[in-house]
C-alpha cells in the first residue's frame, strides 16, 4: 500500500472537553475526528490543542498486521488517539513496540525520543504523523505526584508548564507568586531554592509560610507597584480574575521592565473569552497553552534571554 500526504494539512488535538474552543479558535476550518481536526495548511498556534500533528499522512491499510508493519516502517514510537473503531486500533497498537507510560519525577527532562501519533480514520485507512508538538502521548503529562506536602494540586501545573518550557528558576533567584493561597506554587518554587515573595488576600497554609525564604504578603495582587518591589526574576500569577484584568496588570509589569520571566494562568469564569486569549497570544516572543493539568484556563509564558 501507498500513503498520501493530507493534502498539505496540520491535525490539532483538543484538550479533552474544549473542542469548542479549539474548533473557535481555528476559525471553523477543516474536518473533526472526535477531539481532533484536521486542517488545511502549515500548522498555526493553537493554544486549545494537546499535541499538534505535523504533516499527517494516510495510509491506506489491508490488515491489522499491514498496518502496524506500515507505521513500524516510519519509526519505533507511535501513540494511538483512538475516536472510533476502538477495537480494531487496540489491536493495532498491540502489534507496535510498547510506549512507556510510566509518570515523570518533576525535575527530569521531558522524553527526547520521536513520538509519532496515529488514529483510524475508517477501518481501512490510518492518519498518522511521524512528528508532533508533544513528547507526551496526546500531550497527557502525568508526574508521580506527591500527595503530602503541597497544600492543593495546583503545583502538577506548575511542574508541567516548568517542565515544557525546560526552564525554571534556580538557587538564589526571587520569585513573585500572585494568588498565591493555599501555596502549592510558592512550594515548589521554594523547593527549587528560590527566595518567594507569596502574594494573596487569603493566608497560605501554615506549613507553606514557615518554609525558609518564603516571605508572604497578605494583600491584593493587583496593588502592587512594580517599581517599589524592583526586580524579580520571575513573576508567577494564578490569580482567580478575569482575563482583560490580568492582562492589564501583565501589560503594566512588563511596561516597567523589573521582570524577563512570566508564567501566568489566564483562566476563564463563564464563556471563554478569546479576544483577551488572542491578546495575551500576541505578545512578543511569548507562547499561550493549555496544560494537560489545567482546567478552564490557558497558561501564559513569556521566557526572556
Amino acid at each position: 500500500m501507498t500513503s498520501s500526504s493530507a493534502e498539505g494539512s496540520t491535525a490539532y488535538l483538543a484538550a479533552e472537553g474544549f473542542e469548542a474552543e479549539l474548533a473557535e479558535e481555528l476559525g471553523g476550518e477543516g474536518t473533526q475526528f472526535g477531539r481532533l481536526f484536521v486542517v488545511p495548511g502549515p500548522s498555526r498556534p493553537a493554544a486549545w490543542a494537546a499535541n499538534v500533528w505535523h504533516d499527517p499522512m494516510r495510509l491506506p491499510i489491508a490488515s491489522i498486521g499491514d498496518g502496524a508493519k506500515q507505521l513500524r516502517a516510519i519509526q519505533r514510537n507511535w501513540a494511538l488517539y483512538s475516536h472510533a473503531h476502538h477495537r480494531r486500533a487496540a489491536l493495532l497498537q498491540e502489534k507496535l513496540p510498547k510506549v512507556s507510560a510510566k509518570p515523570l519525577v518533576f525535575g527530569d527532562p521531558a522524553p527526547s525520543a520521536p513520538l509519532g501519533s496515529w488514529t483510524l480514520l475508517d477501518e481501512g485507512t490510518i492518519l498518522a504523523a511521524a512528528r508532533c508538538s508533544s513528547p507526551f502521548p496526546n500531550g497527557e503529562v502525568q508526574f508521580v505526584e506527591d500527595k503530602e506536602a503541597p497544600p492543593s494540586r495546583a503545583y502538577l501545573k506548575l511542574w508541567e508548564g516548568l517542565t515544557l518550557l525546560d526552564r525554571k528558576p534556580g538557587p538564589g533567584k526571587l520569585c513573585l507568586d500572585l494568588g498565591s493561597s493555599p501555596g502549592g506554587w510558592t512550594w515548589v518554587l521554594q523547593g527549587l531554592g528560590a527566595k518567594v515573595i507569596s502574594v494573596d488576600k487569603a493566608p497560605l497554609d501554615p506549613a507553606i509560610s514557615a518554609l525558609p525564604n518564603v516571605e508572604t504578603r497578605q494583600e491584593s495582587a493587583f496593588g502592587l507597584d512594580p517599581l517599589t518591589i524592583g526586580p524579580v526574576d520571575w513573576f508567577f500569577s494564578d490569580v482567580i480574575c478575569y482575563p482583560t484584568r490580568l492582562f492589564a496588570m501583565v501589560d503594566r509589569w512588563l511596561k516597567a521592565g523589573t521582570c524577563r520571566n512570566f508564567v501566568c494562568s489566564v483562566k476563564f469564569q463563564g464563556d471563554t473569552d478569546h479576544e483577551t486569549a488572542r491578546r495575551f497570544a500576541a505578545i512578543p516572543g511569548s507562547r499561550l497553552m493549555h496544560l494537560h493539568n489545567n482546567k478552564h484556563e490557558l497558561t501564559w509564558v513569556l521566557i526572556q534571554p
